[in-house]
């Protein structure tokens, strides 16, 4: 079986919440946050997969269509291989946040659907997100978490940024290895 690391977009790719961008509803609103392709190169190395798994609500409140919803990952994913850095697979909640789905993070049927469709083993596998509910969903999937800010209970791991996050799993599951 595979392994993987499920990252979170906003928050953990890209700015948002900042003074240049409140909501990233275009591709020429997405900035990526410092050390995230160096991160993802560094993952890249290690894992079988890169995969971004986000809540999108914007879609189903009408701030943004799917098409556009779409363009922006596909701008993510092009201004990130440019610097080396691959994600293989971009999957979202389009959503409302109280619409009920089974989608929206905290549940974990994108990141169960990813790992089925990719043969992923979630015991080797790591979830990266800067919210509860992208930690939920990744205990909730089976594997370990990282949490993107200053503390959080719940998270087997706490880092400021990607790049420090990638630092440690890289030597995490090499040390699993071994084991």
């Amino acid at each position: 079986m595979k392994k993987a690391v499920f990252l979170d977009r906003d928050g953990v790719i890209n700015e948002v919440l900042t003074e240049r961008v409140k909501f990233v509803n275009e591709p020429k609103q997405l900035f990526l946050l410092p050390g995230v392709a160096e991160a993802i190169k560094r993952l890249n190395r290690v894992f079988d997969y890169i995969f971004v798994v986000t809540n999108q609500g914007g879609v189903g409140l009408g701030y943004m269509k799917e098409s556009q919803l779409i363009k922006i990952h596909d701008h993510m994913k092009d201004i990130l291989r440019q610097e080396g850095a691959i994600i293989d697979e971009v999957v979202y909640c389009p959503h409302k946040p109280k619409a009920g789905c089974t989608c929206r993070k905290p549940n974990s049927q994108l990141i169960d659907n990813l790992a089925k469709k990719y043969n992923v083993n979630p015991n080797l596998s790591y979830m990266v997100g800067d919210t509860d509910t992208d930690i939920v969903a990744g205990k909730k999937a089976g594997m370990k978490t990282v949490f993107i800010g200053t503390t959080d209970p719940l998270a087997d791991a706490v880092f400021p940024d990607l790049f420090r996050a990638a630092e440690w799993i890289c030597r995490d599951v090499v040390q699993s290895e071994k084991l």
